[in-house]
């Protein structure tokens, strides 16, 4: 399987690591447009020696290398991976994107969703949107354990993790670093979003239970910190915002159906804050899944990034959700 990664920052990286260790795939080009990378071989940029691929700044790189599959690791919205996507399904390549918002698009993008999935179609290829969160832990997980149910009548889920080992545009985004009433601003600005793909994962989900949700209220609150907290890139201090506790309610009618949680700080371990995920579903028979510490975000979407290649080569052409494909498994497993 020959591949082309877009994007080669620390998602993108890991996963040009993991295509070049694979016995049975091929990286054939890498794009991005940092200067520090442009026309330096990818094996020596991982450390690995070399590689006899050079990173281009160039999308011509996909025409010139006819590859299976495009794995896009560039942003975390529709608008700016939308362009990105069409110019590789129309080089007849199956494309894989971890933008939070292409992990379910059809509610929230309606028009584009039915562009893509008929470009798809029309090219012969997939297109899929996955990642750890939205694509997994939120969303994905919670379908397959509702596979044990016969009935399901509500969803309670939490993902707490810690936003340490993330870089300068992660904290900015969270709010970390900022006094309460600058996190109140950038919120009314929209430089402070918490988590993106709260509505993604609840319309994934009511998919498959075939719910019709009515309403999703989401609400996004500033984690104030009562110690000293620092990491490489931002620094808290005692009544500073350290992180966002971002959550998201979905209703039936009047009836909460599922309910999701996302507070992330950085080292939440210093307040006595242990990090996991955790499902709750009730129903004819309940369920309580914890899952401690959490899933590692970085690695974790890596992973599934990487080990969903194959399966989506060989789907059906149109535009996916992870509900749609077999199971993940690891694939690198195989090749030992």
């Amino acid at each position: 399987m020959r591949i082309v990664t877009w994007g080669f920052g620390a998602m993108g990286r890991g996963i040009a690591r993991n295509i070049i260790e694979s016995k049975f795939m091929k990286l054939v080009g890498v794009i991005d447009k940092n200067p520090e990378f442009i026309g330096k071989d990818v094996g020596e940029l991982l450390g690995v020696g070399t590689y006899g691929v050079r990173v281009r700044d160039s999308i011509d790189v996909i025409e010139e290398t006819n590859p299976d599959l495009v794995v896009i690791a560039t942003s975390s919205f529709v608008k700016d991976v939308l362009p990105q996507i069409e110019y590789a399904v129309k080089n007849h390549a199956n494309v894989i994107t971890i933008a939070e918002e292409m992990a379910f698009p059809f509610d929230s993008h309606p028009e584009e969703s039915l562009y893509m999935d008929s470009l798809a179609k029309r090219y012969g290829v997939t297109i899929l949107g996955t990642g750890v969160n939205p694509g997994f832990v939120l969303d994905t997980l919670i379908i397959a354990l509702t596979g044990v149910c016969t009935r399901v009548e509500r969803i309670v889920a939490k993902r707490i993790n810690d936003l340490s080992p993330f870089g300068k545009t992660v904290m900015e985004t969270q709010g970390v670093g900022t006094t309460p009433e600058q996190f109140e601003e950038g919120l009314k600005k929209g430089t402070i979003v918490g988590h993106i793909g709260f509505p993604q994962s609840i319309a994934m989900i009511a998919r498959a239970l075939g719910w019709n949700i009515t309403k999703i209220e989401e609400e996004r609150k500033p984690i104030i910190s009562n110690v000293h907290r620092e990491t490489p890139v931002v620094k808290v201090e005692p009544g500073m915002v350290a992180g966002c506790n971002h959550s998201a309610r979905a209703y039936v009618g009047d009836k909460c159906v599922i309910e999701l949680y996302h507070p992330q700080q950085i080292h939440p371990h210093l307040e006595g804050v242990e990090t996991g995920d955790y499902i709750e579903i009730y129903g004819d028979i309940n369920i309580n899944l914890s899952i401690k510490p959490e899933i590692p975000g970085g690695k974790a979407t890596i992973a599934i990034a990487t080990n969903m290649i194959p399966i989506v080569i060989g789907a059906q052409p149109g535009l996916k959700c992870m509900a749609d494909l077999p199971v993940p498994r690891s694939i690198l497993s195989f090749t030992k």
